[in-house]
C-alpha cells in the first residue's frame, strides 16, 4: 500500500522540529559530477552474495587450486583455521605452502563481514563456525595479544615479504571488533576483545600525543621508526576500537584514551592519511560530539581524508581521486593521487564508506557531500570488475571470465605505466600487482581477493530506487557498537529539480518518515512504499519510526517521547 506524500516547503519547521540543517561542503568532493558518466550502477548486493557464494564454497578451483582452505598449524590458539588467497593462485599461500599457514586477517575478516552484513550467517556455513575460527589470528605467542594481520608473528619466515607496517597492525582489531559486534557471542571473543582494549589503552598511554612512528611494537610497549613512513593516522584506529570497547565494557579508561587518540590525531598540523585509519576518527568524533556534546573538527577529518597526505614524510598523494580518466569518471575512488597521474584500489574505495555514511546520522551537515560522493564512489567500483570493463582497459582481458566476474582487479591506472604494448594510452587502466610478480606470481594473481572481501560493505549500503542515479543508502549498516532503533537512510537528489521517488519501508510497517535535514515528516502511516519528494542537489536522512510516533525536542535532540526517548536526530 502506498503512502499518502506529505509535501512541505522549504523552511517548514512543521511541529517545532527547528530549523532545516544547513549543509556543510567539503571542497573536494564539489568538484566531482552530480551524475558519474557514464552512468551504470550494479546490484551490489548480489555481487557480495555471488562473491561470498563462490569463495566460501570449497568444491570452487581456478586452475586446480581452491579459493579457501583450512590449516591446522593451530598457531596462537588449539583450533583449525582458514585461509583465503590474497590474490588469485598467489604463489607465497595456499595449502600445500608453508603448511597452509599464510593467510591474511584483512582479507578474512573483510570477507566475513561482507558476507555478514548481506545476509550470511558466518557461524554456520559448510558446517563450520568461521567467525570462531578467526580467533588465531590473536597473536598471543609472540606477546603483541592483538588481533594482526598473519596467525604468524614473523611473516617474513613465510615469505610474505612485509615489514611491520601500522595499518597492518591496527585495522585487524577494528575489523575484529566489527565483527564482534555482527556476533557478540562466541565463545572466546569477548576475552580476546578485552585484552586488544588493554592493548590499545596502554599504548595511547605510552604514546602520551605523540603517534610519530611507523609501527608500534605492542610487546615492548614502543613506538618504532623503520622504513615505512610515519603513521600518524593509527591513532584513528586506537580511537574507533576504544570507543567500541567503551560502548561495549563500559570501563572509562577506554573512553579516556578513546579521546587521547582522537586529539593526538587532531593534533597533525596537515593530513597523514593512508588506507584507512584516518577516516575511522570521523566517525569516533562526529558520534562524541552527538554523543557526549563534544566539539571536535570532524570537518578537518573528512577534509584531510579527501584532500590527501601532501607531507613526503607520509604517504604522499594519497587521497581521494576527483577526476576523469579518458571516457570513464573515476571520482570518488581512493588511492594515489600522484601515482602515474593516479592509482586507485578496490579494498580502499568500499572501506571508506564504512566510517564516512554514518557520520551523517550525527551530524546531518554533511549528508549532500557524503551523499553526492556516494554516488560517484558506487558507480566507479563496477570499473575494477574485468567483466565491467571492455578488453582494452584491463591488463588480461584473455583470463576475464576466469572467476566468474566474482574477482575484481585490485587497482585502476590513469595509464598503464608497466609497459605493456596494448595499453599505451589507454586510460584507464584496471590492473592487479602482477606485473611487479610476473617472476614469481602467475598472471591470473592480476585478480584480488582481498580487495573483493570487502564488496559486502556496498552491498549493504547501496540500493536503486525508481529514479536513475538516486540511491537510497543505509546508514546503520557499519555504525558498529551504536544504538539504531530505527533505519536510517541517506538519499542524494542530484538533479536541479525536485523529485519524487518510491521508499521501500524497511520492515512491515506502517510508519511515518521522518528527516532529519528538512525536520519534517515526508511521508506518514506509510505500509509496503511510500512516495517522497527529494529537493534538488540535496539530501534527505529518514528516519522510519513506528506511526504515530511522537516527536518532541529534548535540548538540541529530537526523541521518541512515546518510547522511552529514543533518540531520532542528535542534532
Amino acid at each position: 500500500m502506498s503512502a499518502a506524500l506529505c509535501v512541505l516547503a522549504a523552511g517548514c519547521t512543521e511541529g517545532g522540529y527547528g530549523e532545516p540543517v544547513e549543509q556543510t561542503g567539503i571542497a573536494r568532493i564539489e568538484l566531482m559530477p552530480n551524475i558519474p558518466s557514464p552512468y551504470k550502477m550494479l546490484d551490489w548486493r548480489q555481487k557480495a552474495l555471488d562473491f561470498d557464494a563462490y569463495v566460501f564454497n570449497e568444491n570452487t578451483r581456478v586452475k586446480g587450486n581452491p579459493m579457501i582452505w583450512y590449516d591446522n598449524s593451530r598457531r596462537n590458539i588449539d583450533q583449525e583455521t582458514f585461509g583465503l588467497y590474497t590474490a588469485v593462485n598467489d604463489s607465497r599461500q595456499g595449502p600445500s605452502h608453508n603448511g597452509g599457514e599464510f593467510h591474511e586477517s584483512l582479507n578474512s575478516l573483510a570477507a566475513l563481514i561482507g558476507g555478514t552484513l548481506v545476509g550470511v550467517d558466518k557461524t554456520d556455513q559448510n558446517g563450520r563456525n568461521y567467525v570462531k575460527m578467526v580467533q588465531n589470528y590473536f597473536n598471543s605467542d609472540n606477546g603483541w595479544n592483538i588481533v594482526m594481520n598473519n596467525t604468524c608473528p614473523d611473516v617474513a619466515l613465510l615469505g610474505g615479504g612485509y615489514g611491520r607496517d601500522w595499518w597492518y597492525d591496527v585495522f585487524p582489531n577494528v575489523l575484529y571488533y566489527a565483527l564482534c559486534d555482527l556476533y557478540p557471542d562466541v565463545e572466546g571473543a569477548e576475552s580476546i576483545q578485552r585484552t586488544v582494549a588493554d592493548q590499545f589503552a596502554k599504548a595511547d598511554e605510552v604514546l602520551a600525543g605523540n603517534y610519530d612512528y611507523s609501527y608500534f611494537d605492542y610487546s615492548k610497549m614502543q613506538g618504532m621508526v623503520n622504513n615505512i613512513p610515519l603513521q600518524q593516522d593509527a591513532a584513528g584506529g586506537h580511537a574507533w576500537v576504544l570507543y567500541a570497547a567503551w560502548h561495549k565494557f563500559g570501563d572509562q579508561k577506554y573512553l579516556d584514551h578513546a579521546k587521547s587518540a582522537l586529539e593526538a590525531l587532531l593534533s597533525q598540523k596537515e593530513s597523514r592519511f593512508y588506507e584507512i585509519l584516518l577516516p575511522m576518527g570521523a566517525v569516533v568524533a562526529a558520534r562524541m560530539n552527538a554523543e557526549l556534546g563534544t566539539d571536535y573538527d570532524v570537518k578537518k577529518i573528512i577534509d584531510w581524508t579527501f584532500e590527501g597526505c601532501n607531507n613526503p614524510d607520509g604517504r604522499y598523494g594519497w587521497g581521494v581521486i576527483a577526476d576523469r580518466w579518458g571516457d570513464y569518471d573515476v571520482y570518488g575512488l581512493q588511492g594515489s593521487i600522484t601515482d602515474g597521474g593516479g592509482y586507485a584500489f578496490f579494498m580502499n574505495s568500499v572501506k571508506l564508506a564504512w566510517p564516512l555514511v554514518p557520520v551523517v546520522k550525527y551530524e546531518p551537515q554533511y549528508a549532500r557531500a557524503i551523499g553526492k560522493w556516494m554516488l560517484n564512489l558506487a558507480n566507479a567500483c563496477r570499473l575494477f570488475y574485468p567483466g565491467e570493463m571492455d578488453d582494452a582497459h584491463q591488463w588480461l582481458p584473455e583470463m576475464k571470465d576466469l572467476t566468474d566476474n566474482n574477482i575484481a582487479y585490485e587497482g585502476l591506472r590513469k595509464h598503464d605505466d608497466y609497459g605493456k604494448k596494448e595499453l599505451e594510452g589507454v586510460s584507464p587502466v584496471a590492473l592487479g600487482d602482477g606485473p611487479k610478480w610476473t617472476s614469481s606470481n602467475p598472471p591470473e594473481s592480476m585478480f584480488s581477493v582481498y580487495s573483493t572481501s570487502p564488496v559486502g560493505i556496498l552491498g549493504a549500503m547501496v540500493r536503486t530506487t525508481d529514479v536513475e542515479a538516486i540511491l537510497g543508502i543505509d546508514c546503520n549498516v557499519t555504525d558498529f557498537y551504536a544504538a539504531r532503533p530505527y533505519p536510517v537512510h541517506l538519499y542524494y537528489n542530484p538533479y536541479k529539480e525536485n523529485k519524487t521517488v518510491t521508499y521501500t519501508v524497511s520492515g512491515e510497517g506502517p510508519v511515518d518518515l521522518f528527516d532529519i535535514i528538512s525536520r519534517k515528516y515526508l511521508a506518514e502511516n506509510a505500509s509496503g512504499t511510500a512516495k517522497v519528494t527529494l529537493p534538488a542537489d540535496n539530501a534527505a536522512v529518514i528516519v522510519e519510526v513506528p506511526a504515530g510516533t511522537d516527536i518532541v525536542k529534548s535540548g538540541d535532540r529530537l526523541v521518541d517521547k512515546s518510547d522511552n526517548n529514543k533518540i531520532i536526530s542528535y542534532r
